[in-house]
């Protein structure tokens, strides 16, 4: 029911969102004697905000056509490399000959896009050859599809290995994706597998959520599972190919992204409104960057979700040892081939200091000459994969050490 009332809101708004659209122009364009008022900024202002605060945000493009190959500009495409119901393994093909070490870049599938990643890749690029998993947002997959479990994530991730595996692949998981990444990797070492990642680079995951909590850890042990089904989870409604499948939508996720940080976005919209009036388009358009990219959600399968707050945050079945994937117990202590690296933010307030630092002590079978760790200074949750400390103090430590293990 609040999904479907959610979206009869999106209805009702659509008249405001095309008079704020008109008011835009009427106040804007040079043409139309109503951008010379005296006032004409103020209200060309309102109406834009309004207008953004009405719209839908659909799926961002990850916009990356060209990069920098020693010193050349060489074209990127876009391939699918293996598509499945619930996520594409994207192929960002250069146009240059090179061995690069492959990349498999795992995103999170938790509320955002992959293109979350865009500066992640940007960097990856002029050195590697690059995959990222692109996740579909759940409402678009027919029921007929069947479920999408932890257990299901844990399976892509594994035949992705083993698709770019030949070759000897670097995996580089991003926040929630290290729990199952480290998982597949277990497994696949368990099973004497021949293909066996060279290195794996954890940033800010919850390996173990028991280690300076967080806000977001809070909630997970202070409800029961059942409050997140009865709460959070909805069905898909008729006008989507999801129909009736169950999902945590990603509206709900993104009122919940909103809610941790309600003044500071209340700030960034009225500064934004003041931009435009004082004609700083610069930081007008840094603004509508960040949030056309903050404000694109997606609906996550309720299977894979509830597995997740149970798995990872209430029961802790991975440091405590008890994580079985498909009756398969997980033994981190079986990866020997793979070399790690963690990486976290000092002030991360999503993943909290030490959580993703646990995979240490769990992979004793890695030597610990092959392991390392790195918590980047004054770095957040984002930070840690974008932006200028991402692109300064990071990205040259994740190119060292997939460069060390690549020969």
């Amino acid at each position: 029911m609040l999904y479907e009332l959610h979206e009869l809101q999106h209805a009702m708004l659509a008249p405001w969102h095309a008079l704020a659209h008109m008011n835009r122009e009427l106040f804007t364009h040079p043409f139309s004697p109503l951008s010379y008022l005296p006032v004409s900024e103020r209200v060309a202002a309102s109406a834009d905000l309004m207008h953004r605060l009405t719209r839908r945000y659909e799926k961002p493009e990850f916009r990356l056509h060209h990069t920098v190959v020693k010193g050349a500009e060489v074209a990127v495409t876009e391939r699918v490399a293996i598509a499945k119901p619930f996520c594409r393994l994207l192929h960002f093909e250069r146009a240059v000959r090179r061995r690069d070490p492959k990349v498999l870049l795992v995103a999170p599938l938790s509320g955002h896009f992959a293109t979350l990643l865009r500066d992640t890749v940007r960097a990856l690029l002029p050195e590697h050859d690059v995959y990222i998993t692109d996740w579909v947002d759940a409402r678009l997959v027919p029921l007929a599809d069947g479920a999408f479990h932890l257990d299901d994530y844990v399976d892509y991730v594994r035949e992705f290995v083993r698709y770019l595996g030949p070759d000897h692949v670097h995996v580089v998981a991003v926040c929630q994706p290290t729990v199952p990444v480290l998982g597949a990797v277990a497994l696949m070492a368990a099973a004497g597998e021949a293909v066996a990642p060279r290195t794996m680079t954890m940033m800010g995951g919850p390996i173990d959520a028991r280690r300076s909590p967080t806000a977001v850890n809070g909630l997970a042990t202070k409800k029961p599972l059942a409050w997140f089904d009865r709460a959070l989870i909805q069905r898909v409604p008729a006008k989507y190919p999801g129909f009736m499948r169950r999902v945590y939508p990603g509206f709900l996720q993104w009122l919940g992204f909103v809610a941790m940080n309600g003044t500071r976005h209340a700030d960034a919209h009225w500064d934004y409104y003041n931009h435009l009036i004082e004609g700083d388009g610069d930081s007008a358009a840094a603004h509508r960057r960040f949030y056309d990219e903050y404000n694109a959600v997606l609906d996550m399968p309720a299977e894979y979700y509830l597995d997740t707050i149970a798995t990872v945050f209430q029961r802790f079945d991975l440091p405590e040892g008890r994580w079985r994937v498909r009756g398969e117990p997980v033994r981190p202590a079986a990866i020997t081939r793979t070399a790690l690296l963690t990486i976290e933010g000092e002030l991360d307030d999503i993943s909290g200091a030490g959580q993703t630092e646990a995979a240490h002590a769990l992979c004793t079978g890695i030597p610990e000459r092959r392991s390392e760790h790195y918590l980047a200074p004054g770095v957040g949750h984002y930070g840690i994969f974008s932006g200028r400390k991402w692109r300064e103090l990071i990205a040259p430590r994740v190119r060292d050490f997939i460069r060390k293990y690549s020969q």
